[in-house]
């Protein structure tokens, strides 16, 4: 279903808490191939040591980030734990242009931006972790954060689980094989959908 002809693609943010398993769930998307595509934000965030440039993000100094928000060169654009990070606009158009599903990564902040920008064509899903007890485990887990980070990111979590409700769909992530299964069958859903059809019902 998901490459079939004239089917209008979308744009497919999938949002969450630090370790609410959303990078699991859109990689998982990712590897199915077309007509998935993944958008790659800017920030200025250093890079850990396991990104790479151009394929996790673009990482930019602050001073540029500062002359694409003059320039209208962002979609979105979002503090998020310090840092700012944004969407180019150029690669969204061109998404929508080619017909693709592509996958967003984004907050709530620049989820909510990226619907008023473009409403029609923006589906929103909050990925929600089972408990707060369950998040913050996950984020020792990954060893990637110190621990003041951690508690920066868990204060974080409880102000974004608020928002659930400015979303278009809830996934609870308890069980990932589930979680993953319901986010397609949101995009198969999506793709039926009237709106995106671009082609005759019936064919000559």
């Amino acid at each position: 279903m998901l490459n079939e002809p004239n089917r209008k693609g979308f744009l497919l943010v999938i949002s969450s808490p630090s370790g609410g398993g959303k990078t699991t769930i859109y990689k998982a998307l990712l590897e199915m191939g077309e007509p998935f595509a993944f958008s790659v934000s800017a920030t200025t965030r250093p890079p850990r040591s396991d990104e790479v440039e151009g394929i996790h993000y673009y990482f930019i100094s602050d001073e540029r980030f500062d002359e694409m928000i003059v320039e209208n060169k962002f979609a979105e654009w979002a503090v998020v734990h310090s840092h700012r990070y944004g969407t180019p606009r150029e690669s969204v158009e061109n998404a929508l242009r080619e017909n693709k599903v592509m996958i967003f990564d984004i907050d709530v902040q620049g989820a909510a931006q990226l619907k008023a920008k473009y409403p029609k064509d923006t589906v929103l899903i909050f990925v929600a972790p089972p408990s707060a007890t369950a998040t913050e485990s996950r984020l020792k887990a990954r060893k990637t954060d110190s621990q003041k980070d951690i508690e920066l990111r868990m204060k974080d979590a409880r102000q974004e689980i608020e928002q659930y409700s400015n979303f278009d769909y809830l996934v609870y992530n308890d069980k990932l094989e589930d979680a993953i299964a319901d986010v397609l069958a949101i995009v198969n859903a999506e793709k039926l959908a009237v709106k995106r059809f671009c082609g005759k019902v019936w064919p000559d």
